[in-house]
């Protein structure tokens, strides 16, 4: 009689608590976007002032910080979260980096209550090095997880979901936060959003539990911490050219949406005089309802029809008319949010599930972990460069539309960079027999004839050959082929 994990469903009850894994963490990372004009705002208000927000008092610089740190602390923390996860299993990881998620947002909300005191920035950036520490390292356990349970089988569709589910708790942010805030204060709001981390925390102790009888059912637990046992920090020498180019191209497309979504909603207010504040949120919002829209089906497209490399080149090109528009023309706002979110959406279902194909099952952690990394560093230094071109000595003053522009022309010279990097990768995968651009449909039936064999290659990561080849998937997926 076959066992419930040999079951199609059971896969998709495993995505489904693993997708809860980062919702409330995706809640929390842009809650200061929502609130910028709180955390910029001035200390006190004298009675009678109509424009003054009162709020922590914040400069750009210190504010942009917070998503500095965050990034940074990602960049360092995920390689060895990767390396560890390869190593000691995926249960360790979301029992560890679920908490620290917990911890950092509750230490980031209890800073906000020491506004005027020396204490604030310390507390709040100590807050936000912890979240980043579990939020960074907890994502690339859920991607572990998805790859190990969906390869050869629905992989786009599975992190175009995981992708749809951690977006919903960005949209929903940005349409609850303001309204919370406007209720019950800006410090309550801090500590709901740490509240939605619990979420994750118990979505992890759910997943950790299917995971691992998941595994014990279709007899692979054994193998697989065998298998763990042989990696080694070395190995990361060995990751192919097309390894890099892939992650350099994640970088630079990341680079100018993130940072643009940090400062957005103050920027639509800056240069379009006839939206209030959570009316910006909104439209800064939307890059993420269209994600959240779009995930899924997007993911459905490219499990069918493939071309990952094509759709990377082609979604850094259509971004271009993006942050021409938000600099140079006052079109509707809403219109380049949109068009951005769509461009996401089909990157994201693209450029991550990429990894998996071109790195051996058993290092698919430390090659999640080196990536994110290599995107976090990108990003902190793009938010710094950001602050330093918004720079003002005063929060709450209007920033000059010419330095609105400045930040959108170094938003384009990062989707340039994109475009070269994902061309380049294009021209390095036709090389080494196509692996990014094969049909779904051909690439898939190799995966299950190799799966006959073995689960993992029997080789380490060799030369770039080797280590290009797309690994063979578990023998999940011959069993319910």
């Amino acid at each position: 009689m076959a066992q419930p994990a040999e079951k199609d469903y059971y896969r998709f009850v495993v995505l489904f608590f693993n997708c809860l894994l980062t919702f409330g963490s995706y809640f929390c990372f842009d809650m200061p976007s929502v609130l910028q004009n709180q955390f910029q705002g001035n200390l006190t208000c004298p009675n009678g002032t109509v424009d003054c927000v009162e709020g922590l008092g914040m400069t750009p610089q210190e504010y942009n910080l917070l998503y500095a740190i965050y990034a940074w602390t990602n960049a360092v923390v995920v390689i060895l979260a990767g390396f560890l996860i390869d190593k000691l299993g995926n249960r360790f990881g979301v029992f560890l980096f679920s908490f620290l998620c917990v911890l950092g947002s509750s230490l980031f909300a209890l800073g906000s209550h020491f506004k005027g005191t020396p204490y604030l920035m310390p507390l709040m950036l100590t807050g936000r090095l912890l979240f980043g520490s579990g939020n960074g390292s907890l994502t690339i356990v859920q991607n572990r997880i998805t790859a190990f349970w969906f390869k050869g089988k629905e992989l786009a569709l599975a992190f175009g979901l995981t992708l749809a589910f951690s977006r919903l708790g960005s949209v929903l942010n940005f349409f609850l936060t303001q309204r919370f805030e406007e209720r019950f204060g800006m410090q309550w709001t801090l500590w709901g959003g740490a509240v939605l981390c619990v979420l994750g925390f118990t979505s992890a102790i759910v997943v950790s539990s299917l995971d691992k009888v998941g595994m014990r059912q279709l007899g692979l637990e054994g193998v697989i911490q065998e298998e763990s046992r042989k990696v080694r920090i070395q190995d990361v020498k060995q990751l192919s050219l097309r390894y890099w180019l892939l992650v350099l191209t994640i970088m630079f497309f990341y680079n100018g949406i993130f940072p643009f979504i940090a400062d957005a909603s103050k920027f639509i207010q800056d240069k379009y005089d006839d939206y209030t504040q959570k009316e910006a949120a909104y439209i800064a919002g939307a890059v993420y309802d269209s994600s959240l829209v779009l995930s899924a089906s997007v993911g459905i497209l490219i499990d069918y029809v493939g071309l990952r490399g094509i759709f990377a080149v082609s979604c850094a090109v259509l971004t271009l008319p993006v942050f021409g528009l938000l600099a140079f023309t006052f079109v509707a706002p809403l219109v380049s949010t949109i068009w951005l979110g769509v461009t996401y959406s089909f990157a994201a279902a693209s450029m991550w599930p990429s990894i998996p194909l071109v790195v051996p099952q058993a290092t698919i952690g430390t090659a999640m972990g080196l990536a994110t990394s290599v995107q976090m560093i990108g990003i902190g230094i793009a938010n710094l460069v950001v602050g330093q071109i918004l720079g003002t000595k005063n929060g709450d003053t209007k920033i000059p539309l010419w330095r609105w522009q400045r930040m959108m022309i170094f938003m384009l010279a990062n989707t340039i960079a994109c475009i070269v990097t994902s061309v380049l990768l294009n021209v390095v995968d036709h090389r080494r027999g196509g692996t990014l651009n094969k049909l779904t449909k051909r690439s898939a039936q190799a995966e299950r004839e190799s799966d006959t064999e073995s689960l993992f290659r029997g080789e380490e990561v060799g030369s770039d050959d080797e280590s290009d080849a797309a690994p063979p998937s578990h023998s999940i997926n011959s069993v319910n082929a």
